[in-house]
């Protein structure tokens, strides 16, 4: 397996919507296996396609807070097919957006479909966190960051300091 570099803000790739993968190939499959290794290398508990540069709807999530025990999720195609009501607010970073979050409201839980690194059609309900990640990832893949959820007065004082960071580097 290999890390790949991480693409941050204000990198345009994370503002392109990522295309559906047509087949699962042994590239497909070792491009998940790279982004898993990238996500715990971080460390963080979700990765997408367009945040290592790749233009194609995956992800990768653990969020198990055990260092003993992994509950990876290898996600080809993921959809959300129906969500709740009710939302919960969450504090959400994240690897591109390093050293920055916000608490960011999303729908208690969902309903997902997508294809599993073996080819087999999943579908599963996630509540909680996993259901936040969910969101977060599959945002990345229609090129929606996290920042695009608060208020403008929060996400212009993170883009202000992502800028300077940028300028300083």
């Amino acid at each position: 397996m290999t890390i790949r570099e991480i693409q941050f803000v204000p990198d345009p790739i994370l503002r392109k919507v990522a295309l559906p993968v047509e087949k699962i190939t042994n590239a497909t499959k070792r491009l998940l296996d790279d982004m898993a290794e990238t996500m715990y290398q971080a460390p963080g508990i979700g990765l997408a396609g367009p945040q290592i540069g790749e233009l194609q709807r995956l992800i990768v999530m653990d969020c198990s807070r055990d260092d003993e025990t992994d509950e990876l999720w290898q996600m080809i195609n993921p959809v959300i097919i129906q969500s709740s009501e009710e939302s919960s607010i969450l504090e959400e970073g994240c690897l591109s957006i390093p050293g920055h979050s916000s608490e960011v409201s999303r729908p208690n839980w969902v309903e997902l479909k997508f294809t599993d690194k073996n080819g087999k059609q999943q579908e599963i309900r996630a509540e909680g966190l996993l259901a936040a990640c969910i969101q977060h990832e599959i945002d990345h893949l229609n090129g929606i960051l996290f920042i695009d959820h608060i208020s403008k007065l929060k996400r212009d004082m993170i883009w202000r300091k992502v800028l300077k960071e940028v300028r300083q580097t």
